[in-house]
């Protein structure tokens, strides 16, 4: 039966059965050495010349080969211990050695950090890529806390629900990703920017308390730290109120940090509530980073900024936006008070800052149908194309439904900023670039003639 190496550090002088890829060979005169590496760590294996069948087995290993080994674990003598590796006390002293499967010299190196290397070549080559420790450490974490957060709010009585992928394309904020039905030829579905309506439809249904861990899609140009497609932990609750979902979130947060990052120090708790005026004013921006001192990356300086405008002014467009989206409640009592001048209405919206980033967004949502209009008819949508685009939502609000409110919150930033990785792309699996291709499986690609005919859709190239 296989042992992973981590468990060979409670097996000493026992044999055992390990597998995994050959990391590093070294060649010590007649003795020789080869790192084995599976997905819990690495350990050193002796070949010795004692056993000459085994011997000339080993000389043909090369990096990234995959073996099996049978030996007995000893311990190291004190003067080649390695304190670097959870091993590295132990050695294998190696019986038996079958080799798996051979592998050609890798196009990049997998034994280093891979900072170094150009990150077109390293998403090309991403499965091997993630062959390096430190990403797998990543993805681990990632995994760890996903069920963390699960098994929290859970606990709370909150429950997971899956929306759907395929929904309305909504004229709600970035540029959707269009999905052709072959089937209602000529129409499109959606990939959804976010759960936004299905989770305020799911308050209408009585749920009160929704989670869910879920892909949105985003159609945005080339921008920073941003991906095509990306994780977020959307929260929605029923009966709340601003300060409720903040305190939940914190609660969340703060234990996260404890269990899983016991060497960062949160700055301040409970959080700080800086107001988007006092942001723009003293920071300059509203995602301020309250560091004392900015390299110091093992302090995590959290900070909610609430009491957003409700409105701007788009000039190109000369119309007005929501600042979050239509669907946060303005702080008006009156529709009147509302259409006076949109400029004055503030709205319960709040953001979640981490180290000068944006981890999350949320509101009180206008439950209002009435509000909801007037909101719409300020955005510049005629009553029309209000009864066309969300016609079912407005239904679905003349059926009792609660107030209620929540929040969006960003995995893959939270996990990048928590691990001091330079971007996102360094805590997802398979990535995009900047431009949004994935160079490993030729995406976005062109697609044959007879797929398009049954979708009848014709490429006007340009």
């Amino acid at each position: 039966m296989r042992t992973l190496v981590k468990d060979i550090i409670n097996k000493e002088g026992e044999k055992v059965e390990l597998a995994g890829w050959v990391a590093v060979r070294r060649d010590h005169g007649k003795v020789i050495f080869i790192d084995l590496r599976d997905r819990s760590g690495i350990v050193q294996m002796v070949f010795t010349p004692s056993n000459k069948k085994l011997y000339e087995v080993v000389e043909q290993l090369r990096p990234e080969w995959v073996i099996k080994v049978i030996g007995k674990v000893s311990r190291r003598p004190e003067k080649m211990k390695n304190p670097n590796i959870e091993t590295g006390e132990f050695e294998i002293q190696a019986e038996g050695l079958e080799i798996l499967n051979l592998a050609e010299t890798p196009p990049l190196a997998v034994d280093t950090d891979g900072y170094e290397i150009g990150e077109d070549v390293r998403m090309k080559y991403r499965y091997l890529d993630l062959r390096r420790p430190r990403l797998q450490k990543n993805l681990k974490l990632r995994a760890n806390i996903i069920k963390f957060i699960r098994d929290f709010l859970i606990d709370k009585e909150f429950i997971e629900v899956e929306t759907p992928v395929l929904g309305k394309s909504t004229p709600e904020g970035a540029r959707d990703y269009l999905v052709p039905s072959r089937l209602q030829s000529g129409k499109f579905y959606a990939l959804p920017q976010s759960p936004q309506q299905y989770k305020q439809l799911l308050m209408v249904a009585g749920l009160e308390r929704y989670f869910q861990i879920v892909k949105c899609f985003r159609d945005e140009d080339t921008r920073g730290d941003r991906q095509p497609e990306f994780t977020q932990l959307d929260i929605e609750m029923s009966f709340t109120n601003q300060e409720e979902i903040l305190k939940l979130v914190e609660d969340l947060y703060v234990e996260a940090v404890k269990k899983f990052m016991p060497e960062k120090k949160i700055k301040e708790i409970p959080f700080p509530r800086i107001s988007y005026k006092e942001a723009m004013e003293k920071y300059g921006n509203d995602r301020p980073d309250l560091r004392e001192d900015k390299n110091n990356k093992s302090e995590l300086a959290f900070a909610f900024v609430v009491d957003f405008p409700m409105f701007e002014w788009r000039e190109e467009e000369k119309r007005w936006d929501a600042v979050h989206h239509p669907f946060t409640k303005p702080k008006v009592e009156k529709i009147e008070e509302l259409k006076d001048d949109p400029s004055k209405v503030g709205a319960y919206q709040y953001d979640l800052v981490l180290n000068g980033e944006e981890i999350g967004g949320g509101s009180i949502r206008s439950h209002d149908p009435e509000i909801l209009k007037a909101v719409f008819e300020i955005m510049g949508h005629s009553k029309e194309n209000i009864n066309k685009q969300f016609g079912h939502l407005m239904e679905a609000f003349k059926y009792g439904t609660p107030p209620h409110g929540g929040i969006a919150l960003g995995l893959d930033r939270l996990l990048a900023v928590l691990l001091d990785e330079p971007n996102i792309r360094e805590v997802i699996a398979f990535p995009k670039t900047g431009d949004g291709r994935d160079l490993m499986m030729q995406a976005p690609s062109e697609v044959d003639e007879k797929q398009l005919n049954e979708l009848n859709i014709k490429i006007n190239k340009k």
